[in-house]
């Protein structure tokens, strides 16, 4: 599906919800003024709007969403999320793509500072991000029925996966506790009632019974 998508206007928007889970509607909120670049001479996070993005360490404030008002879903969703060196990478090839389409929509460009938007600025439609991301999935050769929320369930997939604590899980995806995750997450989160019989194994062996 990576793969896919770097032919696609969405690609780093694919890659930073694969990467870092947040929600599709937040995703689609974030800013240029959100996205930090961490200065070691100043031991600070700057914004990439005042240091630029030729940086070694980058986050996002999470801090917005496409919703009614703008906020975040509820408080507890609000979280500073360090960006891996994947979407860093996806990230810069995009902000050097936008200023392009900045620059071929001269007086026509309406900015928002948005880091995701349209050819002219104005934010992304949701049913225009959803029909994108089908195409991608369908050039995957994963069919047409996923959206850009199985983004983020992969995310808690793969943290499950790796053995991330459910705790470090539901601050990353912004869950005010581990019992909204567990909901939300049931099939994408490992079972913890065989972790005891799995370590007992790991010390133990596989022995036969009987």
């Amino acid at each position: 599906m990576l793969k896919a998508a770097e032919s696609s206007e969405l690609h780093a928007y694919v890659v930073i919800s694969f990467t870092t889970g947040v929600r599709t509607e937040e995703a689609r909120a974030l800013r240029w003024d959100h996205v930090v670049a961490w200065m070691p001479t100043l031991k600070s996070w700057r914004p990439v709007t005042e240091v630029g993005l030729k940086h070694r360490k980058y986050a996002i404030y999470v801090w917005r969403a496409d919703r009614d008002g703008g906020d975040t879903k509820t408080r507890k969703s609000r979280r500073t999320l360090e960006l891996p060196k994947l979407a860093a990478e996806a990230l810069r090839q995009h902000h050097v793509g936008q200023a392009a389409q900045k620059l071929k929509a001269g007086e026509g460009w309406q900015d928002h500072s948005l880091v995701f938007c349209t050819s002219v600025g104005t934010p992304l439609d949701a049913a225009n991000v959803r029909r994108a991301f089908r195409k991608i999935t369908k050039d995957a050769g994963i069919g047409t029925n996923w959206t850009p929320r199985e983004l983020r369930h992969s995310f808690v997939s793969i943290m499950s996966d790796q053995g991330v604590p459910i705790e470090t899980i539901a601050d990353l995806v912004g869950h005010a506790g581990t019992s909204v995750t567990e909901a939300v997450h049931r099939h994408q989160l490992r079972p913890v009632i065989t972790k005891g019989a799995h370590t007992m194994n790991t010390i133990f062996g596989d022995k036969p019974t009987g």
